[in-house]
This record gives structure tokens, C-alpha cells and sequence, in this order.
């Protein structure tokens, strides 16, 4: 299974720029994923120094991560193309909306 995982307000729930405090439940989470042979992608907005500063806190933290916004290479090699959208199972996000939340909500509006 491949896992990408945003940082702001999610592995980090500081406030950006900022990092820290660690979401330590997800980090342990994401720890035995990788354990069982899970890949990691780190999949943030945050870039240059400031994703520096996310990789170092992270790694601080024993997460390290498969790829960096990028596809995994294995990825890229099957499709022919390193797109633009990140290739995963699952994403992990404070901000995402998934499917059946958005049936919910549907259900609930009518």
C-alpha cells in the first residue's frame, strides 16, 4: 500500500511556518505501515526551506519517507509518466473530504 501524508496540520499540528508539536499517534501509525512494508510519501504545499525544516523534523521524529512530492520511481516506471497527481491508496490529510463523507453530507442536506 502506498500512503501519502500531508505535514501541516497533520504530522505537524503547529501552525505554519512553524514546525511541531508531532501528531505522534499518526507518526507510530505511519511507522508500523512502513513496517509491514507500506511505502510513505510525504505530499505537502511546503517547499525549499520550509520543507527542509518538515523532512528534519520528520526524520527527527524516526519517519522517513519513500518519496518527497514525487511519485514513488516504480510509479512512474509503470505508467510511463511522473504525473502531476501524487499515485497512492490513501491519503492523509487534515484537509480531505473523502466520498462517503460527501454521501453523508448529501443524505443529511436532503
Amino acid at each position: 500500500m502506498i500512503l501519502a501524508v500531508d505535514f501541516d496540520g497533520t504530522l505537524s499540528l503547529g501552525e505554519w511556518p512553524e514546525v511541531g508539536p508531532a501528531n505522534g499517534a499518526l507518526i507510530t501509525y505511519l511507522k508500523e505501515r512502513q513496517n509491514l512494508g507500506d511505502k510513505l510519501i510525504l505530499w505537502t504545499c511546503r517547499a525549499g526551506e520550509a520543507l527542509a525544516d518538515a523532512v528534519d523534523f520528520c526524520s527527527s521524529n524516526g519517519l522517513e519517507f519513500d518519496a518527497v512530492n514525487d511519485n514513488l520511481p516504480e510509479i512512474t516506471e509503470k505508467y510511463g509518466n511522473n504525473s502531476r497527481k501524487i499515485s497512492c491508496d490513501l491519503y492523509i490529510d487534515d484537509r480531505a473530504v473523502g466520498c462517503t463523507d460527501m454521501a453523508v453530507e448529501c443524505a443529511i442536506n436532503q
